[in-house]
């Protein structure tokens, strides 16, 4: 989905409808269904940023493109990010994991004879 979007800033509900052509009933429903979150300015105006009109595109592309409910978008979105989150933790656990071998193989002692010695294999014969 294409958008007419600037890059960061602060975006308010109206232009964020008329740029995603949809109603402002709509984000006010999507933001009930706790799908967007867009942040408050002191007067509580709504103020939408980039990130939130990424996850608003990825919305709408569920509702319009695939038929997906307001019921099934929230479940893929929170799938999503138990998936992102997983994410986080398997990078994190790689990472620890990297650093201990690497330390431990720092501190494994070099050979008594001070020479490494070359594994050879045996000649072959032909006939």
């Amino acid at each position: 989905m294409t958008t007419k979007r600037k890059s960061k800033g602060a975006y308010m509900i109206s232009a964020v409808a008329e740029m995603y052509e949809i109603h402002p009933q709509t984000l006010r429903l999507y933001e009930r269904e706790g799908l967007l979150k867009p942040s408050r300015t002191d007067g509580n105006t709504r103020l939408y940023t980039d990130e939130d009109l990424e996850r608003l595109e990825f919305i709408l592309n569920l509702a319009r493109d695939l038929g997906v409910n307001i019921a099934g978008i929230a479940i893929i979105l929170q799938m999503r990010e138990r998936m992102e989150e997983m994410n986080r933790q398997m990078q994190s656990f790689v990472e620890y994991v990297r650093s201990e071998m690497l330390s431990r193989f720092q501190h494994v002692a070099p050979p008594q004879s001070g020479a490494i010695v070359p594994l050879r294999r045996p000649p072959v014969t032909r006939k």
